[in-house]
């Protein structure tokens, strides 16, 4: 199985073989063990009893296609990681079961892009899926063809949670080992702003709004820029929407990390708002940290 392992799911598109470089880079700086996985899709449910003539002569020799295609990424990944640990599976089943159940202990879950602009694929549906109900593992879910971890800021998310703090240690820790800039955003509001414009005679406190956001920002870091001195850190407050903020912080960076759900009320069943909104729409990597991690 994945304990303490980077787990990457690979489905054959070109998005799941950018999460596996972005995996084996991440493993290798982790020192850990790195994980390939290929859930084997096969039309009829074992669970069904429906028998397919030859099925045998046909499952055989597309599973030989899939080991070969995985050895050659797992040579791939020694090359970026030399001396690298790396196992690969080759599991039939349910990608969203069979993921979820192999990253339950794992140090990380990576995946291929999903959402506008993703590659329709099994694993695209999938990580969705894995990252609505939650996988128990951090999720990254590697988008764009932005810059190489340590080349670009890491954004994080902060809005006062406990899911935010458990963010905010994941953001310290990757940018500490990456060299890499801290950028931690804020949005005081996750309304739009027109209300505002159209009730003019509103006074709307902005100085105090940007000093109180300030202040949860100092808050939330607290210690961690002494535990990392070697990190620089950014701060970013703002009044748009926190979606929009962290999108907007997020270009040219190596890596976006927001918790899982955070103080809003809206839900997406396990993935808040915000969260749900930049895996969909951010130029970089985005990582998703569970509540329960």
């Amino acid at each position: 199985m994945g304990r303490d392992a980077v787990v990457v799911g690979y489905d054959l598109s070109d998005a799941s073989r950018r999460a596996v470089w972005w995996a084996a880079r991440e493993a290798a700086s982790r020192h850990r063990r790195l994980l390939l996985v290929h859930v084997f899709v096969w039309p009829f449910s074992e669970r069904v009893p429906v028998t397919v003539p030859a099925q045998e002569e046909v499952v055989e020799p597309l599973q030989q296609a899939l080991r070969r295609e995985l050895a050659v990424l797992v040579e791939g990944c020694r090359e970026i990681g030399p001396g690298l640990d790396i196992g690969s599976e080759l599991p039939f089943g349910d990608p969203s079961e069979v993921l979820a159940a192999t990253a339950q202990d794992a140090a990380l879950l990576v995946l291929g892009a999903v959402g506008a602009g993703g590659v329709a694929s099994h694993l695209g549906s999938t990580a969705a899926e894995l990252l609505a109900r939650g996988s128990g593992a951090p999720v990254v879910v590697v988008r764009g063809r932005g810059p190489e971890p340590g080349t670009g800021p890491v954004v994080v998310g902060v809005d006062g949670s406990a899911v935010s703090e458990k963010a905010v240690q994941f953001a310290f820790d990757f940018a500490s080992r990456h060299e890499a800039v801290l950028v931690a955003a804020h949005s005081w509001s996750d309304a739009p702003l027109d209300p505002y414009a159209r009730v003019q005679h509103w006074e709307v406190p902005w100085t105090e709004m940007r000093d109180d956001a300030l202040e949860l920002l100092s808050r939330s870091l607290a210690g961690w820029a002494e535990q990392y001195p070697d990190v620089t850190v950014r701060r970013a407050v703002s009044a748009a929407q926190a979606a929009h903020t962290l999108v907007e912080e997020a270009e040219g960076a190596s890596l976006l990390v927001v918790g899982s759900h955070g103080r809003g009320r809206v839900r997406r069943l396990l993935l808040g708002s915000v969260s749900h909104a930049v895996v969909h729409h951010a130029p970089c990597p985005v990582a998703v940290i569970p509540a329960g991690r």
